[in-house]
């Protein structure tokens, strides 16, 4: 187990540096840059900022420097907001992101998983068309219409929940269930499908001939073994989620992470984008790495490293 987490370490920081290396060479490829403006700045200014920021410096010596002050944790200051580190971007912004992103994996995790275990143990019954047929929908509804719906029945006409901004506990309401929409109705069609997959098996016939409750078959049995793919596709899926969704920020004008970084590929904020790009891999591969043990406490015949 310490053998596979250390080589998973080393592949995720190796994946961390692609992941850099190619946003890197891909924001200076693209014409223009962050000095770029309609009315353009007068040549000693924008020398000025130029050798400020090393901006002027080979793009080799760009790069080296960027990877010597990542390796001390040092993601740069911003080139759009004077005075103003990525880190404080990143360290002020991102709880913001995560509080949405939690509410909505708990969201996720309380409506999708019974749904799907329900509707796989009614079996073509009310139940399980009701609960496929609400999570076809889910599926089909991209979650910024859902989010508009919910802004104008729930915020205008009934006047339940504020429409906007991050003020109370109130204010994660509308913005969670809008971006766990499609998340919660894919989890209960992958629920349902995996547990239909494991009540078909040898061993599950076993433990109902032995006379075992119904309850203990299901749960402690069935649901242990169905859980591996819907783990496996949490993963990213929290990573994304709590890093911020930009388009679900954006419609409730929540400051979170995904308002900075798409703010930053407007401006052509280099350190902005690398710094957030860079924050959300290593979200990304961490819960890969956190996925894959939890592999082992979910199915005991999964031996990492074999």
């Amino acid at each position: 187990m310490f053998g596979y987490i250390l080589k998973r370490l080393a592949i995720s920081l190796a994946t961390i540096w692609l992941v850099v290396t190619i946003t890197f060479l891909l924001m200076h490829a693209i014409p223009g840059g962050p000095l770029t403006r309609e009315k353009a700045l007068p040549p000693a200014v924008l020398k000025n900022i130029e050798e400020r920021y090393h901006l002027n410096d080979p793009l080799w010596k760009q790069y080296a420097d960027y990877i010597y002050n990542l390796a001390r944790g040092d993601l740069g200051p911003s080139l759009k907001h004077q005075g103003v580190t990525v880190n404080k971007i990143i360290a002020e912004s991102f709880p913001v992101s995560a509080q949405l992103g939690l509410t909505a994996l708990l969201i996720i995790l309380l409506a999708g998983l019974p749904a799907g275990i329900i509707s796989a143990l009614r079996q073509n019954k009310w139940q399980d068309r009701l609960a496929m047929s609400l999570a076809a929908v889910g599926v089909a509804v991209p979650n910024f219409v859902l989010a508009t719906l919910l802004i104008y029945i729930v915020g205008v006409k009934l006047g339940w929940l504020p429409t906007a901004r991050w003020l109370s506990w109130q204010s994660a309401i509308m913005p969670s269930v809008a971006l766990a929409g499609y998340y919660t109705a894919y989890v209960a069609r992958l629920t349902r499908s995996s547990m239909l997959e494991v009540l078909q098996q040898d061993y599950i016939r076993t433990a109902r001939a032995k006379g075992l409750p119904e309850r203990v078959v299901v749960y402690k049995h069935a649901l242990k073994n169905a859980l591996i793919p819907i783990v496996t596709y949490l993963g990213p899926v929290a990573a994304g989620i709590l890093t911020g969704s930009f388009v679900i920020e954006k419609i409730f004008a929540i400051p979170g992470l995904g308002e900075h970084f798409v703010a930053g590929i407007w401006n052509r904020d280099y350190t902005v984008i690398l710094g957030v790009t860079v924050f959300y891999a290593t979200l990304l591969v961490a819960i890969n790495l956190i996925v894959d043990l939890l592999y082992c406490f979910i199915d005991p015949r999964v031996r990492l490293g074999k």
